[in-house]
């Protein structure tokens, strides 16, 4: 219909609305009588037309008609920082002849393309394993094979072990590339011992995962690695379907000055063109123009191949999907339909608690991811037991992650991407990974005894008692200085970083991301003063009574701890 013939009605009753303004429910179902069509609320128009366009199989080929063909495979780096990511895919780059003649490589699209062979393979650069994880998390499974790099002086390390773990939830097979072997003190075989203690076991040592040696300095082993990585992906024989719409993967997305906003895409079905209509969540556009990983104009992009989009509205999400329509009207359309879904809450599962498990209990068995942190590695191991050994007819619980130290931003998205419980065992979130589980919907869990985890698990998903007290967290202070009162010992000298620090609270000591005490606020004093509580930005002395060991720079966390009635 018209806009001008719904202002026209909206004209006869006395209401003055222009075409961006939104219409009441009653104002609208007015209108649809006089037009004579059918008004869905918000919620139903949201579950209806999700029905309607959800169906992925009109964009999937069909392997019996014939239509698959080869396409290149996708890899993507990963590894500890400083372990020689970046100069490896440099290495990888100059070592394409095509590249060179083509006058070098414009790295604006967060993907390259490199021919080994008279065959094509696109490398992804990811900025680390948070974007890797977090486009695993919206359901972007782009990456065919993952290239570990560990460097052969340093080893195995804490992003090493990071990464393994992002690769394996996302069932990518792994090849690891061991760096920097020209080095004096590079020890090769050093580092194949802790990767099979991490469960990568090698070739050499009987194991599956293909090895090669490299230095991306002086770019020794890199054609052999290049040889590797179409070896191993042939096995799994990548092929797309290059003649029907295209759908693509968004890898970045950002705004150009003079382009507006563009988007660096992957093309994993069909033939992205010029002048092909799209839609990318609730974003609608038509590609006015397509760029290759070199920064050439083109006019098509195939499957397995990096492109950047230029057409969009808006900047959109990496991760997101693009699909190809038939016409422009049909992706606003389902632009539209991506937007009530999300607003009516369907664009998002449910995120695991131990309180949702609870109300499930009486439903079918279900799978519990964990994501586990723990101060030291022994205590790691022995949480790892514990856990393992829990046995429930409802419940199968799996690991997805295990490490040491405090619970960081990045376990919070690994949590996010594997639907997980973030478990601390004497330690504590950071700020930052805090406010991203709030953000996310992910349930953090600290303790400071082995039985209660199992125990807290156990009595949720039977549903006899859901944890009856609960932390709430209520500020953070940094202690400046020791400060010594008459007849009250040491107290801390402290400035409020966060939130508020309240008289009676309980006081988490944290030293370099570790708990080491847990205490009373007895009192609080600003200059000579008691007070009952102080704000963020102010100054003043915490006397948490009988623990005085205090350090400058350790972090008091101020928690109220709350009953939770079933």
């Amino acid at each position: 219909m018209a806009p001008a013939e719904v202002s026209k009605i909206l004209l006869q009753h006395r209401i003055l609305a222009t075409i961006n303004q939104s219409l009441d429910l009653g104002t609208a179902r007015l209108v649809a009588e006089q037009l004579e069509v059918e008004l869905a609320a918000p919620g139903e128009a949201a579950s209806e037309l999700v029905e309607r366009f959800s169906d992925r199989e009109q964009f999937k080929s069909d392997s019996a008609s014939g239509q698959l063909r080869p396409r290149p495979p996708v890899v993507t780096v990963l590894g500890h920082v400083d372990h020689g990511k970046t100069s490896l895919l440099d290495a990888i780059r100059q070592s394409d002849v095509a590249s060179k003649e083509a006058g070098g490589i414009t790295q604006s699209i967060g993907a390259s393309v490199v021919t080994r062979d008279e065959r094509q393979i696109t490398f992804i650069d990811t900025p680390g394993h948070e974007a890797f994880t977090a486009m695993r998390a919206r359901g972007a499974n782009i990456t065919d094979l993952a290239v570990l790099v560990v460097a052969a002086n340093d080893g195995v390390m804490p992003q090493t072990t990071e990464a393994i773990q992002h690769v394996r939830n996302a069932g990518v097979p792994i090849l690891v590339a061991i760096n920097k072997v020209d080095l004096e003190d590079a020890n090769p075989d050093r580092v194949k011992q802790q990767l099979a203690e991490k469960g990568v076991v090698v070739e050499e040592f009987g194991g599956d995962v293909v090895c090669v040696p490299v230095s991306a300095k002086t770019g020794d082993g890199v054609d052999h690695l290049l040889e590797m990585i179409l070896l191993v992906t042939d096995l799994s024989d990548p092929r797309a379907n290059p003649n029907r719409p295209a759908e693509a993967t968004v890898i970045d997305s950002q705004m150009d000055r003079g382009r507006g906003p563009v988007a660096a895409v992957l093309v994993q079905e069909g033939t992205l063109k010029v002048q092909s209509d799209f839609v990318i969540g609730s974003i609608s556009g038509r590609v006015r123009a397509l760029y290759d990983d070199k920064g050439q104009r083109i006019e098509s992009c195939g499957p397995g191949l990096p492109a950047q989009v230029v057409g969009l509205a808006e900047v959109a999400t990496a991760g997101d999907r693009l699909l190809v329509v038939g016409s422009e009207k049909e992706a606003r359309v389902r632009a539209e339909a991506n937007l009530l879904a999300h607003r009516a809450g369907h664009s998002e599962a449910p995120k695991v608690s131990l309180a949702e498990l609870s109300r499930q209990s009486d439903q079918e068995v279900r799978d519990l991811d964990l994501v586990v942190k723990a101060d030291t590695q022994g205590a790691v191991e022995a949480l790892r037991g514990s856990l393992l050994k829990f046995a429930d007819p409802l419940v199968r619980l799996r690991l997805v992650y295990e490490g040491v130290g405090p619970i960081t931003e990045t376990d919070v998205d690994l949590a996010a991407a594997a639907n997980a419980i973030v478990i601390g065992f004497n330690v504590r979130p950071e700020p930052n990974a805090r406010a991203a589980a709030d953000n996310q919907g992910i349930d953090i869990r600290t303790y400071d005894v082995v039985y209660q985890i199992t125990d807290d698990i156990e009595k949720a998903i039977r549903g006899l008692h859901e944890p009856t007290f609960e932390e709430v967290f209520e500020g953070r202070a940094e202690v400046k200085a020791r400060i010594r009162v008459p007849r009250s010992g040491v107290i801390a000298g402290s400035q409020v970083t966060d939130g508020k620090i309240s008289r009676g609270s309980l006081v988490v000591v944290l030293r370099d991301g570790r708990e080491i005490q847990r205490a009373k606020v007895e009192s609080l004093r600003r200059f000579k003063d008691d007070v009952r509580e102080v704000a963020q930005g102010y100054e003043c002395g915490i006397d948490l009574g009988a623990y005085q060991d205090f350090a400058e720079g350790d972090i008091l966390e101020c928690y109220v701890v709350q009953q939770r009635n079933r």
